[in-house]
């Protein structure tokens, strides 16, 4: 288990810190021993045959007509790769997950800075309600201002619902939330550590990493951005000059990318969050919001959400993205956090290279999680070997969950490719159809590949024996981490 943050909590002296630390961590080893196993791979649904018949698209009046629906996959595929389109729309339909919500208006928030400028005004024009949902709410920088704002749209009369998570917020005083609490903000810790905090809801494995703002009918965000103090710089700060002294970029300046939604997918991700604020028996009421926007701001995205649950009978996410690779034809573009996702997905984009995709991955140079750090590297070998290009990033926390494959199939959200975000984690990801979104997440990966040193197999195999070892022992604990 990691934190993106592992400072004790102010609240604890160091010793009782890390002895209930170190109590938590062994207790959810022994939990996660016997844990589910992942769906099955299927290659062969990326050779099925037929169109996209079978897909369900909604917009602002609810489920399209066969006429409707077909003007807007037309529509799409004018904008190219048609054929690549409506290959992966095949792929979306015979995996069983193609209920798509047209007429969206998107924009890529690329790091902190630009993310929380986005978010904090898209909440001060907020006229009936914003729900808030995110793994980390700390009480310290930019995250401090967030909350502020959030008691004053409260005061104003705006309902304003907050869920945090237990253990991804364990470093934040409870008298920070005491205070959202108390200035009318309803507040719910997603499955409390203490069982008697809220009885009945404890689920020690089970977390919520989802990330979600959802203002009005109006917007929603979502993506790897956590309400945390180390965005309160942008990742490029980093490599235009040296770090401060006594900082790192483990500090502050991390490297990560959040999704603007505009449009009828809107609403869904409202019920995504009314449905964990329902089942956790969070208390207070999450207010109606405005019948229509503020503005009609009609778009031409095509937006499918992907909401995992670790109950669920397999993970809508690894699902569609290993799908979307195995269907891959002339590029895999993945930018990830933490990447230790297992031999079947790490074959599936090794297959992938053999047949002739260009497969590049994006990976952090460094961590705030070594093992993870580590388990992932333990497949360099294998992928290098198969003609996947790896590069990492070494001036700033590489912490974006994103992928763009083939140009027309792209997505942002909280989902690591790791063991814990597919069996144990609440983790939410949108998939934004069509070339010109995907050529401006081509873009993005560019740039982030620029950024960062290819690891060659040549050097590679050059490593040390310290390396190898805890390669080894990343492997080991791969599913636990």
């Amino acid at each position: 288990m990691r934190h993106e943050d592992l400072d004790p909590p102010r609240s604890l002296p160091p010793a009782r810190w890390w002895f209930a630390w170190a109590w938590l961590c062994a207790l959810t080893l022994y939990l996660l021993a016997g844990c589910s196993s992942l769906p099955p791979r299927e290659p062969q649904l990326a050779q099925a045959g037929g169109g996209p018949g079978l897909v369900t698209v909604r917009g602002a009046d609810g489920v399209l007509s066969r006429d409707e629906k077909r003007q807007t996959l037309r529509e799409l595929s004018q904008e190219g790769r048609h054929e690549l389109l409506r290959h992966h729309l095949r792929t979306l339909t015979q995996s069983g997950d193609a209920d798509l919500y047209r007429g969206n208006r998107t924009r890529l928030l690329v790091d902190g800075p630009a993310t929380f400028g986005a978010m904090k005004a898209a909440i001060a024009q907020a006229r009936g309600r914003i729900l808030l949902e995110s793994y980390i709410f700390e009480d310290q920088g930019v995250a401090a201002e967030v909350a502020d704002l959030l008691l004053r749209r409260a005061a104003d009369g705006v309902k304003v619902a907050v869920i945090y998570d237990a253990v991804g917020s364990i470093t934040t005083p409870v008298a920070f939330f005491q205070r959202l609490k108390d200035g009318g903000v309803a507040v719910c810790e997603f499955n409390p550590i203490n069982p008697v905090r809220r009885p009945g809801y404890w689920g020690i494995t089970h977390r919520d990493h989802r990330k979600l703002l959802v203002v009005d009918q109006q917007v929603a965000f979502t993506g790897g951005i956590n309400i945390s103090r180390v965005y309160g710089s942008g990742s490029a700060s980093w490599r235009r000059s040296a770090p401060p002294a006594g900082a790192s970029p483990i500090d502050d300046g991390w490297r990560d990318t959040q999704i603007e939604l505009r449009g009828p997918v809107v609403p869904a991700l409202a019920t995504v969050f009314e449905t964990t604020w329902r089942e956790q028996g969070c208390p207070g009421e999450l207010g109606v919001p405005p019948d229509k926007p503020l503005a009609a701001e009609p778009g031409e995205r095509v937006v499918k959400v992907l909401a995992s649950d670790p109950r669920d009978e397999g993970n809508r996410i690894y699902t569609a993205l290993i799908a979307a690779i195995d269907a891959a034809q002339v590029e895999v573009h993945i930018a990830m956090a933490y990447f230790a996702p297992g031999e079947v997905f790490v074959q599936a984009l090794c297959d992938a290279a053999r047949r002739g995709v260009s497969v590049e991955l994006v990976l952090p140079g460094r961590s705030d999680s070594s093992l993870v750090l580590h388990a992932g590297r333990s497949y360099y070998t294998q992928l290098l070997q198969a003609g996947v290009r790896i590069f990492e990033m070494d001036q700033a926390v590489m912490h974006a969950k994103t992928a763009v494959i083939d140009g027309v199939f792209s997505t942002v959200g909280s989902s690591n490719l790791d063991w814990i975000s597919f069996v144990a984690n609440n983790e939410l990801n949108v998939i934004v159809l069509g070339e010109e979104f995907g050529g401006q997440m081509n873009a993005l990966f560019e740039r982030d590949r620029q950024a960062s040193r290819a690891v060659t197999l040549e050097a590679w195999q050059r490593r040390g024996l310290g390396g190898r070892l805890m390669e080894g022992v990343g492997r080991l604990l791969e599913r636990w981490l």
